[in-house]
Order: C-alpha cells, then structure tokens, then sequence
C-alpha cells in the first residue's frame, strides 16, 4: 500500500514506451510517460495553451505540444522551446510491485518544476 500522499495513477503495462498515457489522479490531468527507461508524471497541460501534453510526442526525455511546438523536459518540466516560456509541474513517481502488473503511484503534493 502507498503511503499518504501517493494516488494511484494506473499500471506499469499500461504505459506503452514513448507514448504519453492520459490519466486523471485525484482530479489533476497527468501524463504519464516511460521514456529512456524511466516513468515520469507530468502535469498533462501546455502553461503557453490548454493542451494535453499527452496529444504530443515524446522524444528522448521531453514532451511536446502538438499544437505549437512548445517543448517540457519530463524531468524539471522547464519549457525548452518556445512559445513556453513557463515551466509545468512535474510530480513524483513509485512503483510498487513487478511487471506489468505493477502499480504507478504519483505524490501531486510535490511540484518538483524548475524555471528554465
């Protein structure tokens, strides 16, 4: 069981690799995103438009917003391309268990976004 704080945000064979998963925790939209072997919880709206980041791509560990281009790092949630200026918040991830079965815990209490 996930200690306080931590939501359950969907399975470990429910991400597929480089595909942003759409999920609501706890009311908050979040991406969820394995890429270059690690799970990441990205707040899952563009800070320049209200975009879900979860309808762009991946690419190495950032996301990008289809509709202008604005790119996040997945780690910091740092804009690094324009027209972003302003970061996203990125949440804490846990799995708990093994395979694909595992279960994918984000902390939203904990905003780890850093200013490009």
């Amino acid at each position: 069981m996930a200690p306080d704080g931590w939501h359950l945000a969907c399975t470990v064979g429910d991400v597929p690799a480089n595909v942003p998963l759409a999920v609501e925790v706890a009311g908050v939209p979040v991406a969820i995103v394995w890429a270059e072997g690690k799970l990441y919880a990205i707040h899952d709206m563009c800070s320049h438009e209200n975009i879900p980041l979860s309808e762009g791509e991946v690419d190495d560990t950032a996301i990008e917003c289809w509709l202008h281009g604005s790119r996040f790092d997945l780690e910091t949630g740092a804009p690094s391309g324009l027209p972003a200026i302003r970061p996203v918040p990125v949440y804490p991830v846990m799995i708990e268990g093994s395979g694909s079965d595992a279960a994918v815990f984000v902390d939203l209490s904990v905003d780890t976004a850093q200013e490009s």
